[in-house]
């Protein structure tokens, strides 16, 4: 009963708190969503709800003309004299008419292109004339799901998400959340939010992400971003991706002509919009959007459709039409189950500037008050100024009543109790022991796990030990642990450990330490996974491995935004080792090669003689137009494209058993990721280094190359590696110059060649190079196809390589990306 109570309640007050409320519906009773409702002349609005229902806020009573508006209806003023509150007033809207009486139409030049070309004649002043301001916004979001089938993979899904999320036919509500903001802007991109308050159904320590940052879409730009950038039915070369038609006009509230323009994409595989915008005539700004964006022209199978709609109000005073609403629909589907959502933004209060100070943006973007995540919901019931819906009251009240019950000492100690259950099949599958009260967690790895084969070690068998604990206030945290590795064939066991410890702000340190087997070349170009693959089926052990006995500390942390630094100091012993088994699945006519990597067929020679060694290193990372999001637990660095990324270290190896494996070493190196507008993504990445005094250094300690001779790889974007380059044939002591160079289309060429545009595959070309004193340069030109696949599988890559070394041909051959690969490694 109690709880009954509670809900009807929190039902009631979602409407008794509202000022100026009502429900809005269409002259056949039907209810109208997300309509626009606003003070005449101000910039005080709000929208309704998908069920019509709209509240308004205002500080006073005395008389009012709200004006209601809604794509696909007329706009409504209605005055109203407000004596008490709250007040209701219910609105019925009538369907827009349309009418081309106001238009001369030419035989010679389409009415709705004549706009058009307006449009985008002043967009330049319409876009300046609303790219200064300060606002108040809120944003709702909400994420369902339904179909979810009992089992995926084996895993039983609907019944882990069933009570909290799910009913008994596999639907629910996945995610809910609110937030209030104020935000400050000037285009093109110079945003700085302050987050007042922040609601996630079921979670009352989280910070919702529904944010005025990245969801700013800009029409009078030339490119709208979405993931990929889509191109603007008001971009400069518009009439190049569109064709637009007339569909009629009509006067708004204040007598403006709006030009009501159907938009439609010339080729169907390209980055580009359809639908409706309307145009107010002689001034040219946008009324509104109604405009559908399908996923598989973002390049987002998953996604079917994605529907933004924008508002826009008008104020006398200021001449200004600025955006009051903007509401996105999404539907989306994967393995039979269905995803849904709705986005909803209010942007109110706007307050224009012809200027800001200069310190007005700087790399803080976002800032998320301390208690903003603790508001009671009395601040919600004022503050919120579009109504929830019945979903969305049960949704909260269901999940922040499990939330409360889920966080209270004695749940969480029956929780503890039931997880904590020791069971002697753990033995094999591994078994945790956590205190929630106290932040422990305590992790035995168990030996469950699919062996790992190579030549050295054979068979190799895994298990760890660990301790985890967090400190959520302090933001610290401390976990050590140690991890077992015996090799069958070599018959030796070999035991790492691992201590670190996270200071909060103040930067984390690290101590590893124990007896490990470690690739020649430290950036482990080739995975186990992948090696036992080549072994096993080829008898290929690209694998080189070396026995390492080692202690390491380390200490890292953020000197400032923008610049982090780095140093470790570590004493090695190094021990060659040799290959102990010939183990294949499929018998062929060669052996393996040998495990020294410098030569292929002598299996007796040590590459190196053992050797003692200390090492020290200092880095830093610089990456120029940092930006960040303050959050009460902490702060979140935002990558930008606008800047490169430079890093830099310096090596200096001392005090070995003998003085030749003595050195210094100094490197650098800059990479770059951009957008080129709708012509793809860019991606640079240089390196060069330098050695001293390392005429006669050990193998491991040169500087070597992330070749691939395995012929496949992620598939993803490749700036750091090399595609059929062998593994250690152009490792260096000396100087040295590296470079990868790779741009994606992304569909820019391919989806404008008729069949081939069917195929949505996305070309991409690159370049890799090498150059160091001891060979002619090494280059590599790639060409290939991302986006390969089936229907919304699109997980594969192709490239075609080629290779030379100086002007001469080497080799070339196929590369096959597989997306999945780094889940499975």
């Amino acid at each position: 009963m109690h709880k009954v109570t509670t809900y009807l309640l929190l039902l009631f007050a979602t409407a008794s708190f509202a000022q100026i409320r009502g429900k809005i519906t269409s002259a056949n009773g039907e209810p109208v969503p997300f309509a626009s409702i606003g003070i005449e002349n101000t910039y005080n609005n709000t929208s309704a709800n998908e069920n019509g229902l709209y509240e308004l806020s205002i500080k006073k009573t005395g008389n009012y003309t709200l004006v209601f508006q809604s794509i696909g209806f007329k706009t409504r003023k209605e005055t109203v004299n407000v004596t008490s509150l709250p007040y209701t007033l219910n609105i019925t809207l009538q369907d827009e008419t349309y009418t081309l009486n106001e238009v001369v139409i030419s035989n010679t030049d389409n009415p709705a292109n004549r706009i058009i070309r307006e449009a985008i004649a002043h967009k330049k002043e319409n876009s300046e004339k609303a790219g200064r301001f300060e606002a108040d916004f809120y944003s709702k979001g909400i994420f369902r799901i339904k179909d979810v089938p009992d089992k995926i993979m084996g895993i039983k899904v609907k019944e882990e998400m069933e009570g909290e999320m799910l009913d008994s036919t596999g639907a629910g509500v996945l995610y809910l959340s609110e937030t209030v903001s104020k935000i400050t802007f000037e285009q093109p991109n110079n945003l700085k939010e302050r987050i007042i308050a922040s609601k996630i159904s079921g979670d009352d320590n989280g910070f919702s992400y529904n944010t005025a940052l990245g969801t700013y879409y800009n029409f009078y730009n030339n490119y709208v971003e979405f993931d990929l950038k889509m191109i603007s039915p008001l971009a400069n070369n518009a009439f190049n991706y569109y064709k637009f038609k007339l569909e009629g006009s009509f006067f708004d509230e204040n007598n403006n002509l709006i030009n009501k323009i159907q938009v439609t994409p010339k080729r169907d595989k390209e980055p580009v919009f359809e639908g409706y915008i309307y145009i107010v005539n002689e001034t040219w700004a946008i009324y509104a959007v109604d405009f559908d964006i399908k996923g598989y022209r973002m390049q987002q199978p998953i996604l079917e459709n994605l529907n933004l709609k924008q508002n826009f109000s008008f104020n006398t005073s200021s001449r200004i039409w600025a955006k009051n609403s903007q509401i996105f629909d999404f539907k989306a589907g994967l393995l039979g189950m269905t995803f849904s959502g709705t986005f909803t933004h209010v942007y109110s209060n706007y307050v224009f500037h012809d200027h800001f100070d200069k310190k007005t943006f700087g790399k803080e973007i976002v800032y998320i008050e301390e208690d903003s995540n603790k508001k009671d919901s009395l601040y919600w019931q004022t503050a919120r100024p579009i109504p929830l819906t019945e979903e969305e009251v049960k949704d909260y009240f269901k999940k922040d009543s499990i939330n409360t019950v889920t966080n209270s000492p004695e749940y969480l100690d029956s929780l503890d109790r039931k997880y904590n259950k020791f069971r002697p099949f753990d033995i094999i599958s591994g078994y945790s022991y956590r205190n929630s009260k106290k932040h422990n967690r305590y992790s035995y790895d168990g030996i469950l796990k699919v062996p790992i084969f190579n030549t050295v070690q054979g068979w190799t068998f895994n298990t760890g030990l660990s301790f985890r604990h967090y400190d959520a206030d302090e933001k610290k945290y401390t976990s050590f642990g140690a991890k077992f590795n015996y090799g069958v064939a070599e018959d030796r066991l070999r035991v790492n450990g691992w201590f670190t410890h996270r200071f909060g702000k103040a930067g984390t340190f690290y101590l590893t330490g124990g007896s490990i087997v470690e690739q020649f070349n430290a950036s482990e170009p080739i995975s186990p996974a992948m090696n036992m693959i080549s072994s096993l089926l080829f008898k290929d052990n690209y694998m080189k491995l070396y026995d390492k006995t080692f202690a390491k500390l380390s200490y890292g942390r953020e000197i400032f935004t923008g610049l982090n630094m780095g140093a470790n100091i570590q004493y090695v012993r190094r021990k060659q080792l040799f290959n102990n088994t010939d183990y294949v699945l499929i018998k062929n006519d060669h052996d393996y090669t040998s495990n020294n990597p410098q030569a292929a067929n002598d299996y007796t020679t040590p590459a190196f003689d053992t050797h003692n060694l200390m090492k020290a290193d200092i880095g830093a990372t610089i990456r120029f137009g940092q930006k960040y999001i303050t959050r009460p637990d902490g702060k979140l660095n935002v990558s930008t494209a606008n800047y490169p990324t430079v890093s830099l270290q310096y090596t200096k190896a001392f005090a070995a058993s003998d003085s030749k494996y003595e050195y210094d070493f100094i490197a650098a190196r800059t990479y770059y990721n951009t957008t080129l507008g709708n012509k793809g993504d860019f991606g640079i990445n240089l390196k060069a280094g330098k050695f001293f005094n390392a005429d006669n250094i050990a193998f491991m300690d040169y500087k070597h190359f992330n070749g691939n001779q395995t012929h496949v790889n992620s598939g993803n974007s490749n700036t750091n590696a090399f595609n059929i380059l062998p593994y250690y044939s152009h490792s260096t002591n000396d100087s040295y110059f590296e470079s990868h160079i790779e741009h994606n289309f992304k569909g820019y060429l391919m989806n404008k060649v008729p069949l081939l545009n069917k195929l949505q595959w996305n070309l991409v070309v690159g370049y890799h190079g090498i150059a160091t004193p001891n060979y002619t340069p090494y280059h590599e030109f790639t060409a290939g196809f991302d986006n390969v696949g089936i229907g919304k599988f699109r997980v594969f890559r192709i490239d075609y390589v080629r290779s030379y070394q100086g002007s001469g041909y080497v080799t070339d051959g196929v590369m096959f990306g597989l997306k999945f690969l780094d889940i499975i490694q």
